[in-house]
Formats: structure tokens, sequence, C-alpha cells
């Protein structure tokens, strides 16, 4: 075989294995900036949430819808429960095309962004008066009807044992957000205190400054089951990610922000900054 013959040959090769017929990468590597509008889906909207993330129209027909219900944690806090109409969870293909009926929801408590869920159930910690559920797209937009993000509120202020459950889907209580309508005759619940939290867990403290990180790097040691609230204060705007578990803080500069966790996934997970990379610790779950 004639060298030009053979390097033809490999070239054919490899258009095959890379060609249009390929399957795409889609998941989303921690660490890196996301990207917007991979998919032909609905209609990309120059108009962003107040996180950021540009809105993805659909029709009303085709467009998903989301449910919430939060019930008391006997141990403080509360867990969430959401019903959704055409959607599903996609953790495997986070980071890829927007698809119909794809994606994962973004839990905002007290207006501000603080977790996702890849999946129906979740929890939001002591503390929280309100929480806005939001569903994305796999490329992290956010799917919207008539300019508006489908989402969800609830007032997490039920009295123990009896659930708060959202007013309709789509509607928003979250400040500054636009909301959908809610349907006619929702009602919400009522106002009594909330349950007294049992456990606060671990807090741990880090600062950023530029690309140091105080305390510097180490191991936090965990017992399955345990609750960690990690505390970051950085110079810069900025994103934390919490490898394995899939959650999120965004850090605005001289800001501290405040992210808890349930330690119930043992192993060892690392905690590192989107835009400036730095690992800020790790976690040890045993």
């Amino acid at each position: 075989m004639t060298p030009l013959l053979s390097l033809t040959v490999v070239l054919a090769a490899a258009l095959t294995l890379t060609g249009c017929g390929g399957r795409a990468t889609t998941h989303h590597k921690p660490g890196t900036t996301h990207q917007e509008a991979t998919g032909s889906s609905g209609t990309l909207l120059p108009a962003r949430d107040e996180t950021g993330h540009r809105l993805r129209e659909l029709p009303a027909a085709d467009a998903p819808t989301v449910r919430a219900e939060a019930r008391p944690d006997p141990e403080g806090g509360w867990n969430v429960h959401l019903a959704v109409e055409r959607f599903r969870f996609t953790p495997e293909s986070t980071g890829g095309a927007a698809l119909p009926g794809r994606g994962h929801a973004r839990l905002l408590v007290d207006g501000r962004e603080t977790a996702r869920m890849y999946g129906p159930w979740g929890y939001v910690p002591p503390g929280a008066h309100t929480l806005t559920v939001r569903l994305h797209a796999d490329d992290h937009t956010v799917w919207a009807v008539s300019g508006s993000p489908v989402q969800t509120t609830v007032r997490l202020d039920g009295t123990p044992g009896t659930p708060a459950t959202s007013p309709a889907p789509g509607a928003s209580a979250t400040p500054g957000a636009p909301a959908t309508p809610a349907t006619p005759g929702a009602s919400v619940a009522p106002v009594p205190t909330s349950p007294p939290p049992a456990d606060a867990g671990r807090t741990v403290t880090l600062t950023i400054t530029g690309k140091t990180v105080e305390p510097p790097l180490s191991r936090i040691e965990l017992k399955k089951g345990e609750r960690l609230t990690l505390r970051v204060t950085a110079d810069r705007a900025d994103t934390v990610h919490v490898h394995g578990y899939d959650r999120e803080l965004r850090l605005s500069p001289g800001t501290p922000a405040t992210l808890t966790l349930l330690a119930d996934r043992t192993g060892l997970f690392e905690v590192e900054t989107h835009e400036s990379g730095l690992v800020l610790t790790q976690l040890v779950v045993r």
C-alpha cells in the first residue's frame, strides 16, 4: 500500500468515528464555562433570568410544567417533591443539547439560586422562607412560555406535618422574576412559624483572595448522613461546584455565601471554583 493510499484509509476511518452519525459528548465538565444553545428546540430569547441564564421559549402545549410540595424534615429543613409533566430529569446529558422535555431543576431559596435537582426529591435547609423551582434544559437555558420561566413557588411556612404546596405550575413569588399566571382557585398554605432546626451540622468557612484559599487545601472528614455548611467569601464573582453532589454556589465579590448539603454519598469529592479553577477543599464521606 502506497503512503498516499494509507493516509486516505486513516482519514476515512477517523471521519467514520467522528462524523455526524457519532454520539455527541454531552456531559458537562465541572470547571468549564456553560455553553449556550447547543440544541435547536424552541426559540432562544435575548432575555435572561436573574441568575443570567437565557430563556428558551416553547409553545404552551409543548412546554413542561412543574408543581412542588415541601414537607418539614424531622431534623430541620424541608423535603421537596416535584411533580412534572412533559419533562424528565437527565443528569447523564447535562451540558449537552437542549432537547424537548429534558433537563434539570434549579432551586432558588429566598430569591437566590442555591442548588440543582436531577430527580423528583430534594432538600432545603432550615431558615428558608420561599422556594422557587425552575426548569432548565440540558444546555442550562431556562424553559419558558410567553417570555416567562417555567417555574413554581412554595412558601416554606407550613405547620409540622402539613405539606406546603405550590399554588400552580409556573407561578412565581421570587422578587424580580417574571411569573406565569396562577391557576384560578389555587391557594397557598397559611403562615404559622416554621419548625426549629434540630441539628445544624458542621460549618466550614473558606476565604478566596486571588489564587489563595484560606485555610489552605485540606480534607473535611464526614460521616454519611452528616450535614455540612460551606461558607465562602471571594474577592471576585465566581461559582463553587461540589463534585459528585452536583451542587453549585454563586459568589459575589466580598459577600459571604453559604451552601448546605447532606453527605448521603460516600467517597472523595472535590470542591472547586468554575472560573478560577481553584480546589477549595475535599470532602471525604465514610
